[in-house]
């Protein structure tokens, strides 16, 4: 940043636009050429080998996150022809466009980072790449200190917004942002620190706000006391409000989940019993699914559930339980088959439970529960349950035929990602926003921090990604809208929204410097909210596989 204060010159590239669109032939060919040489290595008999796949696991994950790069310039240029035909591709997008071109198409030809001690290099996929004329140029003056400088320059102009650059949502889904921006900067941000910190749940006062702004039953369809809105709405809500605390911004997940079992397999009769009931917020649902020792593994899972003369009697144990305390329903998987060990035995069942109290978490009988003490992503609470007993109605067994569960779990899977997708760019942005302020406010040697570089550089970073992160997860979310499949796009914006997340918070952090590391600076908790966002819904690692497969298949 210049010290007189004046404008810099805009250091964009000419027709910026067409060297951009020119590079992604050259990404989806190179993605190709790195596919069909995997193919080869994992391909016996004419069909995919799970041992052959796992033995060439680096190889397939640098796979996943080649095609999530390609995918993500696809649709970060996608962004940029809607604003340019509404007039609305200013010089802060041209910027976010041309960096976020030029570094990605840099890491591609020099290795894409997949953790903090991970690369994805194309030699790993049998490939080289000489890039074209457009993408050696991007790559060479896409990402520069002058053009970090500028777009940083515009961003402290444009403070106060919950977005850097035009999101190309339109008019609907911007007054929706509005509202929950709104939300979330007088109700949600100026308590959610002290929330951590004490690690309270969140006050129910917030959640029958949400109950009257209609969080829950957002996507529930109209004929079941919803709002029939888009999934977009769900990602531009879910994103706002846990730019405020993400354990806000999680608390119509659990709804959209279990909402959305329903919808896919339930019955006519518990359909109408219960989506009202979740959509007005009448009753809190929480998701039972993982048990000790089985993680991403829901196919191997232990808990039984034994028919009676009435019903069903649940016994086992669960782990990492969100919200388990104080909500009214379980969406609780168990297997009914006991000669089963695997995924097709399972059921799921819609069990209901009392809300519980501090004094008495767990009053229903058959079943008990202790916290589990967590880092961040604390306004929920995590448990541990344990079922012994248990008793479910016979009509609470979802769809009415045992042995459905894994299937109609694998239907909401695509929604739980471009869910989590949504929380990252959520989380990021809290970064993003709070290390701006922080960078313009304090001072050294003086300056303020935001005039040197490599800050302003960090800064200009995260605006990029998140953009690009954001694009790929509405992307997933209009898919989803349209009735196709989406499970490969919401997977890779999950993926990467939650490198991106982590990224943000821990240049946020740096930026405070030792204050950073002060509990009482509200970064620090964002950095352990961002934490989960690569483990959780799937962790990275699970999350690439199942982005290799699909690739190959």
């Amino acid at each position: 940043m210049p010290h007189d204060g004046q404008p810099l010159a805009s250091p964009l590239l000419p027709d910026l636009r067409a060297l951009a669109a020119a590079t992604l032939p050259e990404i989806e060919a190179l993605f190709s050429a790195a596919r069909e040489d995997l193919r080869g290595r994992v391909t016996s008999g004419g069909r995919i080998s799970a041992t052959a796949l796992e033995e060439q696991q680096f190889a397939a994950h640098a796979l996943s996150w080649l095609a999530t790069y390609a995918e993500g310039l696809r649709q970060l240029d996608a962004w940029a022809g809607r604003l340019t035909g509404d007039g609305a591709f200013g010089e802060m997008e041209a910027l976010i466009l041309q960096i976020g071109f030029g570094e990605y198409l840099a890491q591609i030809a020099g290795g894409i980072p997949m953790s903090q001690g991970e690369t994805a290099r194309l030699a790993d996929l049998g490939q080289g790449w000489t890039p074209g004329e457009a993408a050696a140029l991007l790559i060479a003056r896409g990402n520069t200190p002058a053009a970090r400088a500028r777009l940083v320059a515009l961003m402290r102009d444009n403070h106060g917004r919950a977005t850097f650059g035009a999101t190309g949502l339109g008019e609907e889904l911007e007054m929706i942002r509005a509202q929950f921006r709104r939300y979330a900067d007088e109700r949600v941000i100026p308590f959610a620190h002290d929330w951590h910190l004490k690690d309270e749940l969140i006050p129910m006062e917030v959640i029958r706000d949400l109950a009257e702004m209609g969080v829950f039953g957002l996507t529930i369809p109209e004929e079941f006391g919803g709002f029939g809105l888009s999934k977009a709405s769900m990602v531009v809500v879910s994103e706002e409000l846990s730019r405020g605390y993400i354990g806000v911004g999680s608390l119509g997940t659990r709804s959209e989940i279990a909402a959305e079992l329903i919808l896919c397999g339930g019955t006519p009769e518990q359909k109408a019993e219960w989506l009202p009931k979740i959509a007005s917020a009448e009753i809190l649902p929480t998701a039972v699914f993982t048990e000790p020792n089985t993680g991403s593994d829901l196919g191997s899972l232990r808990t039984r559930a034994t028919r009676t003369q009435d019903g069903w009697e649940i016994t086992g144990n669960k782990t990492w339980i969100t919200h388990a305390a104080r909500t009214h329903v379980m969406t609780l998987l168990a297997r009914t088959d006991p000669d089963t060990t695997d995924w097709r035995g399972l059921s799921m069942f819609l069990a209901e439970k009392i809300p519980g109290t501090d004094a008495e978490p767990f009053p229903t009988p058959g079943m008990s529960g202790g916290e589990i003490e967590v880092l961040g992503y604390r306004g929920m609470k995590e448990y541990e349950l344990a079922f012994d007993g248990f008793r479910v109605k016979s009509e609470n067994l979802l769809g009415g035929q045992p042995g459905q569960g894994f299937k109609q779990l694998m239907q909401t899977f695509e929604s739980a990602r471009i869910q989590t997708g949504a929380r990252a760019i959520g989380v990021a942005q809290s970064a993003l926003e709070t290390g701006l302020q922080y960078a313009q406010e304090r001072r050294q040697f003086g300056r303020a921090l935001i005039e040197f570089p490599r800050v302003a550089g960090k800064l200009a970073m995260m605006a990029v990604e998140i953009m690009i992160a954001r694009q790929l997860t509405y992307f997933s979310a209009w898919q989803k809208d349209h009735d196709r499949r989406c499970d490969l796009e919401a997977g890779m914006a999950k993926l990467l929204g939650a490198r991106v997340a982590w990224a943000a918070a821990d240049n946020a952090l740096q930026i405070h410097g030792g204050n950073g590391f002060a509990l009482e600076y509200r970064i620090s908790r964002i950095l352990c909210d961002a934490r989960i966002l690569n483990i959780f819904e799937g962790a990275a690692e699970i999350q690439a596989q199942v982005i290799a497969r699909r690739l190959l298949d």
